[in-house]
C-alpha cells in the first residue's frame, strides 16, 4: 500500500463517516504498556494520540494494557476506557485470556499493538483486526533480555508469529521499516501499510537558543538508544568546542549506568540528566537546543527527531531504518554511521550557524506535513477496510 497524500486534512467526521459504512463502533486495543507507564516511549505517545482522535469521532474504545504503578486498574482518559492488569510479561498471557472469552466486553474490531512479543490476535478474533508494528526488534533482543529469552524473542520474531500474521494488514510507520519487515520476517509487503506519525500542534518555533552550545537527546534510557554512545561522541566534540553541553531527557534501567559513564568522562559539568519533563519542558528543551542527536540503533521512525524539526532544531543521528525517513540527509540534519562521522558532523553543525539555520528552517518545512489527524484517519481507514473483505 502506498503512503497516502500529506496535503489532505482530516477531521473526527471522517473517522466517523468510515466507522459508520464499516458498521465499527467499539475498539477492542491491546498495548504492551500505557503512555502513564514510567518506561512509556514513542510507541505509547503514538497510540495515545490515535486513540483520542478515535475517541472523540465517536468511537467506544477500550484499550487494555500492563499495570502501571499508582495508577488505578481501571479509569478513563480522553473518553476512552483503560483497563491495566498484569505485570510487564504476565499482561500478554492475561490479554489473551480476556480476549478469548470477551471479558472486557463486546468488540467490533481489534487493535494491537506489536511490541516485541505480539499478542497472536489472528488465531483468536474472527472481527476486523490489524497490528501497528512500529520496526522490526531484532537488534533489540540482546540488549533488553538475557540470552536465551533474547533468541525465543527473536524466535517468535522472525519464524513463528509471521505465518500467523500472514493475512493481518500491518501498520509501520516509515518506508524503511517495511522494507525491513518484508527482508527480515517475510511478511507480505502487500499487507504492511505506512503510516508516518504525526507532530502535536504544541511543537512550534520560538524563544532563543540556549547561550552556550546545546545537544538534546530524548527517549527512554534503554541500552538500544545508545545513549553512552552519545556522551563518548560529545567528550570528543568538546575537544575541539569546549564549551558544548548535552542534556539527556528520559528515564529508564539504564540511567544509573549512563551517569558513571558520563563521570568516568568528565561529564559532571557538562551533561545533565532531567529524566521525565513535562511537555512544556519538552518544547523549551528543543527550542533551546542546538543540535537534537540520537545514536539508537532501532527504530521505527524517531518522533524525538520530528518534534524537533518542527521547533526549527536539525538533527544529526544513525542512519537506520526509520531515522531514514525522519531525516532528509543533507536537508533537513545529518544521518551518519560511525562514530568518527558523528563527532565530524555535530561539531560542523555547531560551529556553522549559517548550516544549522539552513537544516533548522528546512526541518520545521518539512515537519509541517505530519499531523496526527491524518495518522488516526489513516490507520482507522486500515482498518475499516479489513471489514469489507
Amino acid at each position: 500500500m502506498e503512503i497516502t497524500s500529506y496535503s489532505k486534512k482530516f477531521s473526527d467526521n471522517d473517522i466517523g463517516k468510515l466507522a459508520a459504512e464499516a458498521q465499527i463502533r467499539r475498539v477492542y486495543v491491546l498495548a504492551w504498556r500505557d503512555s502513564e507507564s514510567p518506561d512509556a516511549g514513542g510507541s505509547e505517545v503514538h497510540l495515545s494520540e490515535v486513540l483520542k482522535r478515535w475517541s472523540s469521532a465517536g468511537l467506544e474504545v477500550t484499550l487494555r494494557t500492563s499495570k502501571v504503578p499508582k495508577r488505578p486498574v481501571l479509569s478513563n482518559r480522553d473518553n476512552y476506557r483503560l483497563i491495566r492488569k498484569g505485570g510487564s510479561y504476565q499482561s500478554f498471557l492475561r490479554s489473551i485470556a480476556a480476549g478469548l472469552i470477551h471479558r472486557d466486553g463486546p468488540r467490533d474490531a481489534v487493535v494491537e499493538v506489536w511490541n516485541g512479543f505480539p499478542f497472536f490476535t489472528p488465531l483468536w478474533t474472527q472481527c476486523p483486526n490489524i497490528a501497528i508494528l512500529h520496526h522490526f526488534h531484532g537488534p533489540l533482543w540482546p540488549t533488553v533480555l538475557p540470552t536465551p529469552l533474547a533468541g525465543f524473542g527473536s524466535l517468535i520474531e522472525k519464524v513463528i508469529a509471521p505465518p500467523i500474521y500472514r493475512q493481518t494488514p500491518i501498520v509501520t510507520l516509515s518506508q524503511s521499516s517495511r522494507n525491513t519487515l518484508r527482508e527480515e520476517t517475510r511478511l507480505k509487503e502487500k499487507n504492511i501499510s505506512v503510516v508516518q506519525p504525526g507532530i502535536s500542534e504544541d511543537f512550534f518555533p520560538g524563544g532563543s537558543l540556549a547561550p552556550e552550545p546545546t545537544v538534546v537527546a530524548v527517549g527512554r534510557l534503554t541500552p538500544y538508544k545508545k545513549i553512552d554512545r552519545l556522551i563518548s561522541v560529545l567528550a570528543e566534540v568538546r575537544k575541539s568546542i569546549p564549551t558544548v553541553r548535552l542534556e539527556i531527557i528520559g528515564t529508564g534501567n539504564a540511567e544509573y549506568g549512563l551517569r558513571l559513564h558520563a563521570a568516568r568522562l568528565g561529564g559532571g559539568s557538562w551533561v545533565r540528566f532531567l529524566g521525565h519533563v513535562s511537555k512544556e519542558d519538552l518544547i523549551d528543551s528543543y527550542r533551546r537546543a542546538w543540535i537534537v542527536a540520537s545514536c539508537s540503533i532501532s527504530e521505527g521512525w524517531g518522533m524525538s527527531i520530528t518534534e524537533a524539526a518542527s521547533c526549527q532544531t536539525p538533527a544529526v543521528a544513525t542512519r537506520i531504518p526509520g531515522h531514514v525517513d525522519a531525516i532528509e540527509d543533507g536537508y533537513s540534519g545529518y544521518l551518519v554511521e560511525s562514530e568518527e562521522e558523528f563527532i565530524e558532523k555535530i561539531t560542523e553543525l555547531l560551529k556553522n550557524s549559517t548550516l544549522r539555520n539552513k537544516f533548522g528552517l528546512a526541518a520545521a518545512e518539512r515537519a509541517k506535513s505530519f499531523s496526527w489527524e491524518r495518522t488516526a484517519f489513516e490507520i482507522f481507514r486500515i482498518l475499516a477496510e479489513t471489514s469489507s473483505k
